[in-house]
């Protein structure tokens, strides 16, 4: 029996330890390698051709595990890419997918889930949990949200804390050119308050 070759990618070794721990005794899964970034993950498949890479999804400075994927999935032969994370936004499930991951765990899952994912995705399944897998489904029914270039650019500033003055001054807009953006984003959003906005923004990827 071949065992399925894994890559590890977190920018905490004592997390790529643990997670190594988990397949010590498996005879079916061996790690090949660990990466500390995104650009190192990218770069090491190259050479290594894991099966699976196990990916977070921050890893500081430089591609997040988004990117990443993105980047691995391109590569021939591209491995099969699962986000494990604490991270649990609608947003980033759906762009983690969206960018070619074959699955999304959350850190807190049981050892025998992710042990079971890595085999899964190896010959080519989804791996999702029943409840990350309804959410998947019910932000992809769901309209999206689309603001235009300006929208987005006060929505980024409005995020900073700046007031409509400071953005008019960085957008070199009036006053009332602002007021009359923050109220169409507010429509589209359906938000009642600066604070409130800035919050869906983030909650749909926006932001």
């Amino acid at each position: 029996m071949t065992a399925v070759r894994v890559l590890l990618v977190d920018d905490h070794p004592i997390v790529r330890a643990g997670v190594r721990s988990l397949f010590d005794r498996r005879d079916d899964i061996e790690v090949v390698g660990e990466a500390a970034s995104g650009e190192e993950a990218v770069a090491l498949c190259r050479h290594l051709h894991p099966d699976v890479v196990l990916c977070d999804l921050r890893l500081g400075a430089g591609m997040d595990g988004v990117q990443t994927t993105a980047a691995l999935r391109a590569q021939h032969p591209s491995p099969a890419v699962i986000i494990l994370t604490t991270f649990d936004r609608d947003a980033e499930i759906l762009g983690a997918i969206e960018a070619g991951a074959a699955g999304y765990l959350l850190k807190d899952v049981a050892p025998d889930v992710i042990v079971q994912a890595i085999r899964h995705a190896a010959t080519g399944g989804l791996v999702l949990t029943p409840e990350l897998s309804e959410r998947v489904d019910e932000v992809m029914r769901a309209p999206r949200v689309r603001l235009t270039d300006r929208e987005l650019d006060v929505l980024r500033l409005l995020d900073t804390g700046a007031s409509n003055r400071e953005i008019a001054k960085t957008l070199f807009v009036t006053e009332a050119t602002v007021k009359t953006h923050l109220v169409h984003v507010f429509e589209k959003l359906g938000a009642d308050s600066r604070a409130r906005a800035v919050a869906l923004a983030r909650e749909t990827g926006l932001l």
